[in-house]
């Protein structure tokens, strides 16, 4: 397989498949159906080994990136599924931190083409199949499926883990999970399983009330990380790492009455090396120093309020860039946006990506001083040249404007 063959197998991929990644809500496959019938054609891979499943609105990514490192460090064999990714395919399926083989991925498309004409996988349904299927054939010893969108009907929840943990619940996605919070708290917990132990890092009382009822109903016993101090740290940076953390400790502590032997040593050594352990990138990510440059994928209301309240803390003048898909409501981020700053609006590369002009009616009620860019890398290079050492950028507002940044400029500076 030459690399030609391999982009040309997942050009076709993307443009083949309902792709929510690409064209967003009509790529939506909601139900299980379709990745039973994908999962039993395969023989049913997910059966055949150890999960642990992670949802919640924002968290999700950080908090099994974590847990991965925490159990490399104990010496087990790690699979580690995540979406979407921000430079290349394989970063969705990893072993160990080291992203799923192109020839595997290129091998398995082949097969997509073979497939009956009853089954017709969205995008997401295939790469979860194929997690699965890699994950099998690697024989870990454990495999961290992420959640998609929402959980209820999203494919990874064919699924029958160890344990299951929701980081929390916020708005994002209402166009396909519901206009409130109880509506997505609802889709979220669709994820607890009949006495799997649930663990919950969310502290607002409505979602507690429905994480616990669903879990009373399915007899899952119900762990609450909130509750849990702790002073461990992680070398994913960022304020709101201490919530994913309380998370973290909590499904250790689960897996260890499971017979899981992780020492108190493999908790902090794992939650100090994730990026070393599992080339996890792109949540607060330092690019550089001189000037500090930060990157970070928070998108909703809730994650960009917590990333936007760091900067504040910052005493330092800030040049920002951001963007947008289509499908986020921005008018409320407009009010949160943080002091001190000039701002860089830009077009993230995907289909979905909202043009700043669409919505530069908002920028000039928001009476910011901005200018707006057809992709980032141009909104990034006026940033730089205006930015002082003294000063700093941040890159954020969607997982694709970080994406189309570390694409451009994670090989210059390595």
């Amino acid at each position: 397989m030459t690399n030609e063959q391999y982009q040309e197998a997942i050009d076709w991929l993307f443009v083949q498949m309902p792709n929510y990644q690409i064209d967003g809500q009509k790529a939506y496959k909601p139900g299980l159906d379709n990745i039973t019938k994908l999962c039993a054609f395969f023989g049913n891979p997910q059966e055949k080994i150890k999960c642990i499943h992670i949802g919640g609105t924002n968290g999700k990514g950080s908090s099994s990136n974590m847990l991965a490192s925490v159990l490399q460090e104990a010496g087990y064999k790690t699979g580690l599924y995540n979406s979407p990714h921000l430079i290349d395919f394989t970063e969705r399926i990893k072993v160990n931190g080291k992203n799923c083989d192109k020839e595997f991925v290129f091998d398995f498309i082949q097969k997509l083409k073979q497939l009956p004409e009853d089954i017709r996988p969205s995008f997401f349904e295939f790469t979860t199949i194929m997690a699965f299927e890699y994950f099998y054939r690697q024989q870990v010893d454990f495999a961290i499926i992420e959640v998609g969108l929402g959980g209820r009907l999203d494919s990874t929840n064919i699924i029958n883990p160890l344990i299951s943990a929701i980081t929390n619940v916020q708005l994002d996605h209402q166009n396909i999970l519901g206009d409130t919070i109880e509506e997505i708290a609802t889709e979220k917990a669709g994820i607890i399983k009949h006495n799997i132990p649930i663990i919950s890092g969310d502290e607002n009382e409505t979602v507690q009330n429905i994480i616990k009822e669903k879990a009373a109903k399915e007899n899952a016993p119900l762990i609450d990380a909130t509750l849990i101090n702790t002073d461990l740290e992680s070398d994913l940076k960022g304020d709101y790492q201490k919530k994913n953390i309380r998370v973290v400790i909590a499904a250790v502590e689960e897996l260890r009455k499971l017979g899981v032997h992780i020492s108190d040593g493999d908790l902090e050594n794992g939650l100090l090396h994730v990026h070393q352990n599992t080339g996890f990138i792109g949540r607060w990510f330092e690019f550089s120093k001189h000037p500090l440059t930060i990157c970070d994928t928070g998108h909703n209301q809730a994650g960009l309020e917590y990333v936007f309240s760091q900067l504040n803390s910052i005493d330092r003048h800030k040049h920002v860039i951001l963007g947008f898909v289509n499908d986020k409501k921005i008018d409320d981020v407009m009010k949160l946006l943080p002091e001190n700053s000039e701002f860089y609006f830009a077009k993230p590369s995907i289909n979905r990506g909202r043009h700043p002009e669409d919505y530069e009616n908002l920028l000039q009620e928001a009476k910011i001083f901005y200018k707006i860019f057809d992709s980032v890398q141009e909104a990034y290079l006026s940033a730089k040249e205006r930015c002082t050492n003294e000063e700093m950028i941040f890159i954020g507002g969607s997982n694709f404007v970080v994406g189309d940044f570390l694409e451009k400029n994670l090989e210059i500076k390595e």
